[in-house]
């Protein structure tokens, strides 16, 4: 076994552990903090390791865990994701009620299952690795226990989330019993379109696309995305839907090619009822994070695409949109951050006036939107661009139109918000605080999605090199 191969993983679980510990030994909430510097400074130190090794490659214990350009990718964005989603949430998880400490533990935590989903060769580590970040987000979702909302929403997740891991394990128990392997490249040696494997692919597809929130499996995400504490939703939107993509397309595209007329066409499917119903919905939303919500839904049918597409520039388009979406979630989040701070709300009416108050977190807010909407010259033009091309080229064409179509619709309601922001007259004159983290982090993503939507090219070709491992 190459324990190098391991090295960010087993340094992810040791920050975790140690956030627990140092927790125990500091002596008051005030210095909790610092265990959230820790943690950020931990993860990006852990990604600049994972950087340097991105040449390495190979399969660790018998060759159920693989180490690739594409999980080298997709650890990238977990590790990146969730440091800028800290740097604005610590004005937010100081105020809660108390075990501020294990909060950043567990998030930590939750970045060990979603690596681990990103290398899983096999069912089993594929399970593991998804019970990881699972369990880490059953207990992140209700972690305000003094809100109903919060709570609600954690009990619903945690049985409707085990609902569909229980369809994706009778599904893989399938497999495994026609196969009589749970590895990737064994499956693909002894499949055939039979019935038997057809139910497995159909209740594996299932029990993942809950996990992506596409239509119809998306009933849990706005009332989880609405009561879940914001740091929460914004990874839940982010992280938690790119590692199921992530298992999902090495299982289909390494496991089940012999099987892709059947789910080339389930994801056609899924993509078309995502775009349509995340984007016609959304527009009646008056909650801010319920409207991203419905956003995130639609947002995964643009993924899906790629997924229809089935092959290296498909790939390469969700990994790219992937990291485009991580950017413009960041710097929505961190806004509705500052307004929930200032305003105790989430309503739509509470951003009236932001541009009057902040014109610089009014910019962020708006360029962010416009951006999920793939309005040019933001990053989400071109990351749209790569995955209708994608479809195009496979012939597609009237889904590529269809995206295009649901992209204009989204515009709607995205300016709606911009509108409040801009001509709403604000409900108090009081001061709008903003720390100096949260600051950062909005000025990170306001120049990485201007930046990558003028110069997308250093992007596309790492998505390129990730995307071609997986082949």
């Amino acid at each position: 076994m190459n324990f190098s191969l391991i090295v960010p993983e087993l340094l992810t679980a040791c920050l975790a552990m140690f956030l627990v510990v140092l927790d125990l030994l500091l002596p008051g909430k005030e210095t909790r903090r610092s265990l959230g510097y820790l943690a950020v400074f931990g993860l990006l130190g852990i990604l600049a390791v994972l950087l340097g090794q991105q040449e390495a490659s190979g399969a660790f214990y018998v060759n159920l865990y693989t180490v690739d350009g594409y999980a080298v990718f997709l650890k990238a964005l977990f590790l990146l994701a969730v440091a800028l989603t800290l740097l604005f949430s610590f004005d937010l998880i100081e105020r809660l009620p108390r075990y501020s400490g294990e909060f950043y533990a567990l998030i930590v935590f939750s970045v060990l299952g979603m690596m681990l989903m990103a290398s899983a060769n096999d069912l089993i580590t594929l399970i593991v690795g998804m019970g990881v970040m699972n369990i880490s987000f059953y207990i992140l979702v209700g972690y305000h226990f003094r809100d109903m909302r919060s709570s609600e929403a954690g009990a619903k997740y945690l049985i409707l989330s085990a609902a569909s891991t229980a369809v994706l394990l009778y599904g893989a128990s399938l497999v495994y019993g026609y196969t009589g392997s749970v590895q990737f490249v064994k499956i693909f040696q002894a499949v055939d379109p039979s019935p038997a494997m057809l139910g497995g692919m159909a209740m594996l597809v299932i029990g993942l696309g809950f996990k992506i929130a596409a239509v119809p499996f998306h009933m849990w995400s706005p009332d989880i995305y609405e009561g879940a504490p914001l740091p929460v939703t914004a990874l839940l939107a982010m992280c938690s839907k790119v590692a199921a993509f992530a298992v999902l397309l090495r299982l289909l595209i390494q496991a089940l090619p012999a099987l892709a007329d059947g789910w080339v066409a389930i994801a056609a499917l899924l993509a078309v009822l995502s775009m349509i119903a995340g984007n016609v919905i959304a527009m009646n939303q008056h909650n801010i994070k319920r409207l991203l919500a419905y956003s995130s839904i639609a947002q995964a049918g643009y993924l899906l695409c790629g997924l229809v597409a089935a092959d290296q520039a498909g790939v390469k388009g969700i990994l790219f949109y992937s990291l485009l979406y991580v950017f413009a979630n960041v710097g929505a989040f961190a806004v509705i951050t500052v307004v929930k701070l200032h305003s105790g709300s989430e309503d739509m009416a509470a951003f009236a006036g932001l541009s009057q108050k902040s014109p610089f977190l009014a910019v962020v807010m708006t360029v962010s939107l416009l951006s999920m909407a793939g309005i040019p010259p933001m990053a989400g033009f071109a990351g749209k661009l790569y995955l209708f091309l994608a479809v195009v080229e496979r012939g597609y064409l009237w889904l590529a139109l269809l995206g295009f179509v649901m992209s204009m619709i989204s515009v709607y309601y995205y300016l709606l918000v911009a509108k409040v922001m801009y001509w709403g007259e604000p409900a108090d004159g009081r001061r709008l605080e903003v720390g100096s983290s949260l600051k950062w982090a909005a000025a990170l993503s306001l120049i990485a999605t201007l930046l990558l939507g003028v110069y997308p090219g250093p992007l596309a070709d790492a998505a390129a090199w990730a995307a071609a491992s997986l082949f």
